[in-house]
């Protein structure tokens, strides 16, 4: 049944898109437009960990160290954007927590490309 990663990398990219608008939606002084989109963005994130523990417990056995990191970077990744969304409506500093999501999300996603399932970019 789940043998791709369509539905995993179509819940990421669809989260990443409603993040953004959240972000913009607040720098425009829209606060209940912004709730709104970070309620629809919090059933994405159980999405998108719903699709990587399908993969994980179907491809993990492939390379469980490497997939493990992965998913840890993934949580990582989900976490950061939450606490982006809070702290920017709450008007606190949201710096380190923009640097963690960055290197988590590159992490996460060259980790995802070197995989197995993924798109083989950087094979040698």
């Amino acid at each position: 049944m789940f043998e791709r990663t369509d539905a995993h990398i179509s819940t990421w990219v669809i989260a990443i898109i409603l993040f953004i608008v959240a972000v913009f939606l607040h720098k425009s002084g829209k606060e209940k437009a912004m709730k709104i989109v970070q309620m629809i963005l919090r059933v994405f994130y159980l999405l998108i960990i719903a699709t990587g523990v399908l993969l994980f417990s179907k491809f993990s056995s492939i390379d469980p160290a490497l997939y493990g990191v992965k998913f840890l970077f993934g949580v990582i990744v989900i976490a950061m954007m939450e606490m982006v969304l809070i702290r920017t409506k709450l008007g606190k500093k949201t710096g380190v927590f923009w640097t963690i999501l960055v290197i988590a999300f590159v992490v996460t996603f060259y980790i995802g490309a070197r995989l197995p399932l993924g798109w083989n970019w950087f094979a040698a």
